[in-house]
């Protein structure tokens, strides 16, 4: 009678289980049930921006659930980042960042208000592309990186550069210092208000997102002299790499989704999967095609290890353009 009663208890429980672990796919499968919201460090325009409304727009169109974009700009997402590691770990907030707040940051600052480790959970990657190096695009402005980087070397030089993040910062110091000839380094928000004030001759160059610059290059509005990454550009298939230029920089930026520490890991799956579901989507490839973007899509896990290895690099690429923490 025992063994009987034994046995019965041992099957109530596994079916128990079995029905605990259809209860959490069923939440798994379930979410989003309401208003999804992506915080965005950079302002609306910029390359992080645009991807994130993307992605909201295609899990919108899946799901049937609403995606808000909000754009906190300032500090190298300093802001941004520590609004997100606070809030709850539901899914329901999402960090549509890039390597500024995950990798590069920890090496300009001496202390950040925030742990890009231990406060979020990577999810996706969205986007990757590479940085065009830009003047303005009129008769007396150098028309090759050998042209700029003979006006900056000249005698009484003092040419200036915009940065929008920690990417084009990092790219215009190991400029400058590559070719020994410090410019002014002009801070801004974001690469839409420097690529503003280049056209308007307020600086005299910088290195800008693809995404952003590449349709101001086509119009002829900014005029592309070098690509940072390994190959040309299928947008710009004119602008030479900085190292077939003469410069040996090769920097990629990307853009990635995170969720605050602590999130369920069934959502961060679930989350995982609708992002790389936008970005392999028609309208995801299309917006690639028309930046000369591309993705490498990855697992939660993949991503993670992908992390790991940007903060090695960014590490390097810091120190070797000479920046000190602040």
């Amino acid at each position: 009678m025992f063994t009987k009663t034994q046995s019965l208890c041992r099957s109530l429980l596994a079916c128990c289980l079995v029905l605990l672990g259809s209860l959490a796919n069923a939440q798994a499968i379930d979410y989003p049930t309401r208003t999804i919201k992506f915080v965005v460090p950079f302002p609306s325009g910029s390359g992080t921006d645009q991807a994130a409304r993307e992605a909201a727009n295609d899990i919108t169109r899946r799901t049937g659930q609403p995606v808000i974009v909000e754009n906190k700009p300032g500090a190298n997402g300093l802001i941004a980042a520590q609004q997100v590691a606070r809030a709850a770990p539901d899914g329901y907030t999402v960090f549509i960042t890039s390597m500024t707040t995950q990798s590069v940051n920890p090496f300009l600052y001496k202390k950040l208000p925030y742990d890009p480790v231990a406060d979020f959970i990577p999810v996706a990657m969205i986007s990757k592309t590479a940085m065009v190096l830009v003047v303005r695009n009129t008769e007396d402005q150098p028309k090759s990186v050998a042209e700029l980087t003979a006006r900056m070397q000249a005698a009484g030089s003092k040419l200036s550069f915009a940065s929008g993040n920690t990417s084009s910062l990092v790219a215009g110091k190991t400029y400058s210092n590559a070719v020994s000839s410090p410019a002014l380094h002009v801070p801004y928000k974001g690469i839409p208000q420097a690529v503003t004030d280049l056209m308007a001759g307020a600086v005299d160059f910088m290195f800008s997102d693809l995404t952003v610059a590449n349709p101001l290059v086509q119009q002829g509005r900014l005029r592309g002299l070098g690509v940072t990454g390994p190959t040309r550009a299928s947008t710009l298939p004119d602008v030479p790499t900085m190292r077939e230029a003469g410069m040996p920089i090769e920097l990629s930026v990307w853009n990635g989704a995170y969720v605050p520490a602590k999130t369920p890991h069934a959502v961060v799956v679930r989350l995982n999967e609708l992002l790389n579901q936008a970005t392999q989507s028609k309208q995801g490839q299309e917006r690639f095609k028309q930046t000369g973007g591309t993705v490498d899509t990855m697992s939660p896990e993949e991503f993670a290890k992908f992390n790991e290895q940007e903060v090695l690099f960014w590490g390097r690429a810091v120190r070797g353009a000479g920046i000190q923490p602040e």
